[in-house]
């Protein structure tokens, strides 16, 4: 069973750093943004600036759209000698700078010494549901996977000046955040809705949008969103992401449809397979899903692609065949920056890499 073309939408938020001649996060957002249209945006700190792309039907249209996008905003960094990175986190020292506005100085005051950790750079892809209910179906569906796609989009190895050791430090410093992580294994709407409410009595979110879980139902838009990943080198990596988490979200309502029900990964466990992942990489060992077993990251991408091909079409079966070779035989993002960092032998050498993979 496939779930119809005409009803899959999706749409892609990415987020990058604006860097100086000396590759330190410039606190120019303002600046390069002036005269931008309103898909381009700030972020928290003002050396980040986020892209957000209209609701897309198929691949070519989003890589179009994201390729449009990272341009206006490589121009506008130039425009400012500046460069733009996409990168998960900064791989030189970085001071950053909180955005002015009532709604991030609350934050700050807040969450206090958690604001050290707010300068990292994610891909959010949003897929289209019909309602809530389905919403969370879905969700269920795609937790056990988080682990893959987190593996797949690795691309921030280095931070403040040194290697971490990780392959997404992103993730590990977003895991701080009390709603940080993997939301549980939801039983309905109203179980979403009381999970939610009962974390901004805590005071862990300050409101829905607040909330920081890897997957989510969007507080705005009619979507279930991905938070995992770390924002994707390339534009075409990009869209890879948002092709195989789409093609989870069919495949999870297809599963749905035909009364399927997904055994619950227990929380602390799914944060385990979550922790593997960031270290590891595309590179390492990740758990498979659908065996539980530890197995080469590769190899579980490759059962994750087996998962969503039957509900590909109009081209993205085409170009996630390709993308996903070319990722496979080049390494993820997080290898390719230290490959870049052996080949230079300092940071410089990596910050330059990235701006090239940004602007290409």
């Amino acid at each position: 069973m496939t779930w119809p073309s005409e009803e899959q939408t999706f749409g892609v938020e990415e987020e990058f750093l604006l860097v100086d001649a000396d590759g330190r996060p410039a606190a120019a957002a303002p600046a390069v943004l002036r005269g931008s249209p309103d898909e381009l945006q700030p972020e928290m700190v003002t050396c980040q600036v986020e892209s957000v792309t209209p609701v897309c039907h198929q691949a070519e249209e989003l890589l179009d759209c994201l390729r449009t996008q990272r341009g206006q905003l490589v121009g506008g960094a130039r425009a400012k000698g500046l460069r733009l990175l996409a990168s998960g986190t900064s791989p030189v020292e970085d001071t950053a700078r909180l955005t002015p506005g009532a709604r991030y100085e609350r934050i700050a005051d807040h969450f206090r010494g958690l604001m050290d950790s707010v300068n990292v750079c994610g891909c959010h892809i949003h897929v289209g549901i019909p309602d809530r209910a389905t919403g969370v179906g879905v969700l269920n569906h795609l937790r056990p996977w988080l682990p893959v796609l987190l593996a797949l989009s690795a691309n921030s190895p280095f931070a403040d000046g040194s290697d971490t050791g990780y392959a997404s430090w992103r993730y590990l410093s977003m895991s701080r955040w009390p709603s940080g992580g993997p939301p549980p294994h939801v039983e309905s709407e109203e179980h979403y809705d009381t999970l939610v409410r009962e974390m901004a009595q805590s005071g862990a979110v300050l409101d829905p949008a607040n909330l920081y879980w890897d997957i989510r139902l969007s507080p705005r838009h009619p979507t279930v969103e991905v938070r995992v990943c770390d924002v994707a080198a390339t534009a075409e990596e990009a869209t890879l992401l948002a092709v195989l988490v789409q093609g989870l979200a069919a495949s999870a309502r297809c599963r749905l449809d035909s009364g399927e029900t997904v055994e619950p990964v227990p929380q602390d466990v799914l944060r385990a397979d979550l922790w593997r992942a960031a270290r590891d990489g595309l590179d390492g060992q990740c758990v498979d899903p659908l065996t539980r077993t530890l197995r080469p990251a590769r190899e579980t991408l490759l059962g994750l692609f087996d998962e969503v091909r039957p509900q590909l079409r109009d081209g993205a079966k085409e170009f996630a065949d390709q993308t996903l070779a070319e990722v496979l035989a080049g390494g993820g993002g997080a290898a390719r920056q230290r490959a870049a960092f052996a080949r230079g032998g300092d940071l410089a050498g990596v910050v330059a890499f990235l701006a090239h993979q940004t602007e290409a």
